[in-house]
């Protein structure tokens, strides 16, 4: 037995050394002077296993506290951690590429905002619909009330809840798609979930699934055995069944079949309307003014409804995993203080920043420190996307000092960032205070290393939008009500599922994923 062990132990040193002198294409300096463990750069699937673990994002932010802010996680694979490289990488006009990787999020085989590996072909598609994602469309006018009209319909929602405790992992998903579907769509796929419309909380089961991690990783890693095996049919079909990573309807189905099928509807009744009727304020709506049959040249109707397919996929998890996280921790014991601070601020708010339901206009929210140091604090900890967001380059290229092949993968992981010790006091712990009252070289510091919604040229499209239903949620809740953490909940931290992994409070020994248990208690009664 050891006899074979020293055996294969010889195998792996000596492909390694064939790698570190012979490989085509990564010369000496590639290899050398790039820190890391040496198993991470002789093969890719040493990275795929910590994909398989659900580990990968903890274990490149391990391996940058041993080696530091460089680091080799792959033959052809390098991840940072620094402000200077998150410029030279993502900087608006750098150059890097999306990888294939992003090729899985192609929707009805047309790619889109997201899964664009060209700047020019993003950029293009961009101006399309870039002004009405604008700061100034979200804090005023129709889109605000509509934001407004949810956090009020959220509330409500929670009267209704048994003993006033709401499971707030599947309330607050009801809360995104019903707001991002309706600034996609309008009356063309705008659902109904927060008041109890079950066909379209439906939309969420497959999406909310654990499986689709593993669903995940295996398109990423067998992209061409996966699609094998969800194209069977028949008596093989039946036969893989047992064995499929995640079962049938698979990750993300019913919501992409809404998706489309708002399209359709949304094209027939356009085709209905005369030419000189104004077009409403959806993205749907500024696509459809660059269709074929405007314009030569122009988006089909696959183009369309992949496009708005991403944007509806990226607006449901990342919104409402923040917004749990962030009420999860606000009811918190030890961070009651924090709450008290936050009930105070927004109960101040005079009557001429609430609409005629009481909700506060977004517009009022966003001016409240507090509130935004809250928001802040909880995409800093947790980050709904947190993992590397992967780029290469066709030309060599210089980063943090560092030479970088032509083609080499490179990337910076949002967590690792988040966690540095030397630039946030006491990483791993919840305290909006960090934002407030902090010298001004200090907060620009870390302003330097909080990277929440990417940046550059691919910076996240819909940051206007998801801060507006945050602070407009946050916002009403905390006007009404006091939080804390529900009978039976308690020292348990809630999970959610990102890529390949499952992301919670690490200070907390027990999760529950997709989970978290809240008790609303009116002001005053807790």
């Amino acid at each position: 037995m050891a006899l074979a062990t020293l055996y294969l132990v010889g195998l792996i040193a000596a492909a390694y050394i064939v790698r570190l002198f012979f490989t085509k294409g990564h010369g000496a300096s590639s290899h050398h002077n790039i820190p890391g463990p040496w198993t991470f750069s002789i093969s890719s699937w040493r990275l795929a296993y910590e994909d398989f673990r659900g580990r990968r994002t903890r274990t490149i932010c391990q391996l940058h506290a041993k080696y530091g802010p460089v680091v080799r996680i792959g033959p052809d694979e390098v991840s940072f951690k620094s402000p200077t490289a998150l410029r030279t990488i993502y900087g608006a006009g750098s150059g890097f590429q999306r990888t294939n990787y992003y090729g899985m999020f192609d929707a009805y085989g047309r790619p889109n905002l997201f899964s664009f590996a060209s700047g020019k072909d993003h950029g293009d598609r961009k101006k399309l619909v870039a002004h009405a994602y604008s700061k100034t469309v979200m804090l005023r006018g129709s889109i605000a009330a509509m934001v407004e009209s949810k956090a009020k319909q959220f509330l409500e929602l929670i009267q209704t809840e048994p003993e006033g405790v709401s499971e707030i992992f599947r309330t607050l998903h009801y809360y995104s798609i019903d707001n991002i579907t309706g600034f996609l769509y309008g009356d063309s796929g705008a659902t109904s979930a927060l008041t109890g419309n079950e066909s379209h909380r439906a939309l969420l089961s497959d999406m909310l699934d654990p499986a689709r991690r593993r669903l995940s990783w295996f398109a990423v890693h067998l992209p061409s055995f996966t699609k094998w095996l969800y194209s069977r049919s028949g008596r093989v079909e039946a036969i893989l069944k047992p064995v499929l990573p995640m079962q049938k309807p698979a990750m993300m189905t019913g919501i992409r079949q809404h998706a489309l099928a708002a399209f359709y509807r949304f094209k027939e009744s356009s085709q209905k309307k005369k030419s000189s009727e104004v077009r409403g304020p959806t993205i749907i709506d500024r696509l459809y003014t660059h269709h074929q049959t405007q314009k030569p040249n122009g988006l089909d109707d696959l183009d369309i409804a992949s496009e708005c397919a991403d944007h509806l996929l990226a607006g449901i998890d990342t919104t409402s995993d923040t917004l749990m996280f962030l009420i999860w921790a606000l009811s918190l014991p030890q961070n009651h203080g924090f709450q008290a601070k936050l009930i105070q601020e927004v109960t101040d708010l005079p009557g001429s920043s609430l609409n005629g339901d009481g909700i506060p206009f977004v517009e009022a929210g966003d001016k409240l420190p507090y509130l935004n140091a809250v928001i802040r604090e909880a995409l800093r900890l947790y980050t709904p996307l947190p993992a590397t967001e992967p780029r290469s380059l066709l030309t060599p290229s210089l980063i943090d000092s560092f030479e970088i092949p032509a083609g080499m993968v490179v990337g910076v992981e949002p967590y690792s960032l988040h966690r540095n010790p030397n630039v946030f006091k006491d990483p791993l712990k919840f305290n909006p205070e960090r934002w407030l009252n902090v010298p001004l070289e200090r907060l620009n510091e870390m302003n330097r290393w909080w990277w929440a919604f990417s940046s550059g040229g691919r910076m996240c499209i819909g940051i206007h939008l998801a801060m507006s239903e945050m602070t407009a949620l946050v916002a009403a809740i905390y006007r009404r009500y006091q939080t804390s953490i529900a009978p039976g909940f308690e020292n348990v931290s809630p999970g959610i599922t990102s890529r390949f992994e499952m992301f919670y409070d690490e200070l907390f020994d027990k999760i529950e994923e997709h989970e978290c248990r809240i008790k609303f208690a009116p002001l005053g009664q807790m």
